[in-house]
């Protein structure tokens, strides 16, 4: 047994994934926290993520569901529901495109990170399920868009630039405990204030930049980094 597998939390019981549609504000943060606390490298777990939508973003991806459909890419999106799971991308093929190229930059963040592509064996039934797997399956997308790092604190700069642009409650708590965290010992080379800076910045820029959940990226493979950057992101303030 190596060290990150004594590391590594226990399954939560299914049973403390249960909670009444009344609960309280307290008990939805409490399982939220708890799924957080796992859900690491098991990111495509459909337990977890519906759970963590029925405690913190049910409400959210309702309300972005008629945001994506006022644009005709929105309501093919919705209508067709593309996947990017790992069964879906070509990783190979897509190292081949030229490097600065969407594709090329995405197999080089996989190989670089050492990670796979997303992948879940939820069933998609509604635009809320196929919406809160968008969101989770761009995430790595994301990262290469917007260029923040992958390590601890640029993990916390693209949730808050997830919280201004769509208001993802699970973000919300993501930034709070990594400011806890942070603010408690400071990440190296990271001051307290330049890193309360970078997530204001972060959010700022999430905030000002266009929806990201109804964009194509799948129709983008061959389209520059950059190219993408300035049409889906505000500019970054002083981003290192």
């Amino acid at each position: 047994m190596n060290a990150s597998q004594v590391s590594q939390p226990p399954p939560i019981d299914p049973k403390r994934l249960s909670f009444p549609e009344d609960a309280s504000l307290f008990t939805r943060l409490h399982v939220a926290v708890s799924i957080l606390r796992v859900i690491k490298g098991n990111e495509g777990n459909p337990d977890y993520g519906q759970t963590l939508n029925k405690a913190l973003d049910i409400n959210v991806y309702t309300s972005l569901v008629p945001q994506i459909q006022r644009s005709e890419e929105g309501r093919r999106l919705l209508s067709e529901r593309p996947s990017l799971e790992s069964k879906n991308l070509d990783l190979e093929a897509l190292a081949r495109l030229p490097e600065g190229t969407l594709g090329h930059e995405l197999a080089r963040y996989f190989q670089n990170n050492k990670i796979s592509p997303f992948e879940t064996t939820l069933e998609i039934k509604t635009d809320i399920d196929f919406i809160s797997k968008r969101y989770r399956e761009t995430h790595d997308l994301l990262h290469v868009v917007t260029g923040y790092g992958t390590d601890e604190v640029g993990e916390v700069e693209l949730q808050a630039y997830v919280l201004g642009n769509l208001g993802i409650r699970t973000a919300a708590l993501i930034v709070l405990y990594g400011m806890i965290q942070h603010l408690k010992v400071p990440q190296p080379g990271v001051e307290r204030s330049e890193y309360l800076r970078r997530l204001w910045a972060a959010y700022r820029r999430g905030s000002a930049s266009p929806l990201f959940l109804d964009f194509w990226f799948e129709h983008h493979w061959e389209t520059p980094v950059a190219t993408l950057r300035t049409r889906l992101c505000a500019p970054a303030e002083g981003m290192n």
